[in-house]
């Protein structure tokens, strides 16, 4: 008999396929995260499990099941700050996700978002399909330079080094990042400072991983650290950024502008932002293309398949 598998988010066909084909598959037709009820039957009623961001499986969801059926979590994607991932594992969860496959995509995210919020792109195009456009004027729509600008990167994984790459060798910026430990090796010129430095540059990409350590790292204080010509990028984490001070900064002049692909309380965005001008925001766009949404779901799939053989998960956290 084959393994029951909950699958929590609808995926490409193709993945689906794959995981039919080695398990018994529920698939959810919502694109709504499990609520407190489904958390705990998912644990209950399932072998394995393969959720997604927002699918909540905090400790208080393994201390309500106390003899979960369920021997893993294969996260769909690289960021499991939703999982209480020490929880999971008292309660004899394995927890593996899907590193790699998103790197790529997320740094191209990073890109349009500085390009987008350093050009005016958004406020333009609104203004376009308004019928507000008068026609070419040399003083319309004056952006921010990108090529030669300096770019603070704050985390320095795969992510940040993918965004490190673009703005290099695509824009000759100047790049430099903070990073808890030290990182070498690098194929591109980069340099290595405290973060205070770091927020000291044209642009301040965050490419931190989520969780305790690294929410509101971007608060009042770092904000104040950060020039008043100068633009914020979060493609990581959307509780990395205290949204509220983010807002505060924005309406005092205390940034110029920033580019969001995530959200403090996603989905429900602050309606502050959404009425500036000087904001682009992004619906979780970061790894929405469907190769890499395929790659994600079929790493997730090998990850259930060698918890089913009895083998080393290829991805575990």
């Amino acid at each position: 008999m084959k393994q029951k598998l909950l699958i929590t988010r609808p995926l490409p066909e193709r993945v689906l396929a794959a995981a039919r084909a080695r398990f018994d598959v529920t698939a959810r037709a919502s694109d709504l995260p499990l609520d407190a009820d489904e958390l705990r039957a998912a644990l209950r009623d399932y072998d394995m499990i393969l959720p997604t961001l927002g699918d909540l499986f905090r400790a208080d969801v393994f201390a309500d099941v106390a003899q979960p059926r369920a021997k893993i979590l294969a996260n769909f994607g690289v960021g499991y700050n939703h999982i209480d991932v020490a929880a999971a594992r008292a309660a004899g969860l394995a927890v593996s996700n899907t590193p790699g496959a998103v790197t790529d995509a997320t740094a191209d995210i990073a890109m349009t978002l500085i390009l987008m919020t350093a050009r005016r792109a958004g406020e333009g195009e609104r203004m376009l399909r308004a019928g507000r456009w008068q026609g070419w004027a040399p003083t319309q729509m004056l952006g921010q330079h990108v090529s030669g600008a300096r770019v603070g990167i704050i985390g320095m994984g795969r992510i940040g080094k993918a965004i490190a790459q673009r703005c290099h060798f695509g824009f000759g910026m100047e790049v430099s990042f903070y990073n808890r430990s030290v990182v070498e090796g690098l194929a591109f010129p980069a340099t290595q400072k405290p973060l205070a430095e770091v927020l000291d540059a044209d642009y301040v990409v965050l490419a931190v991983p989520g969780g305790a350590e690294t929410r509101h790292l971007i608060n009042a204080e770092t904000l104040a650290q950060i020039r008043p010509d100068a633009i914020l990028i979060n493609i990581s984490r959307g509780d990395v950024v205290d949204e509220a001070a983010l807002v505060d900064a924005l309406q005092s002049g205390g940034i110029l502008g920033a580019g969001l692909d995530v959200y403090e309380h996603e989905p429900r965005v602050s309606p502050a932002l959404i009425q500036m001008e000087n904001v682009t925001l992004l619906p979780h766009l970061g790894t929405a293309c469907l190769k890499v949404r395929e790659a994600m779901g079929m790493m997730a799939v090998d990850n259930l398949i060698a918890a089913l053989e009895g083998r080393p998960l290829p991805n575990p956290v």
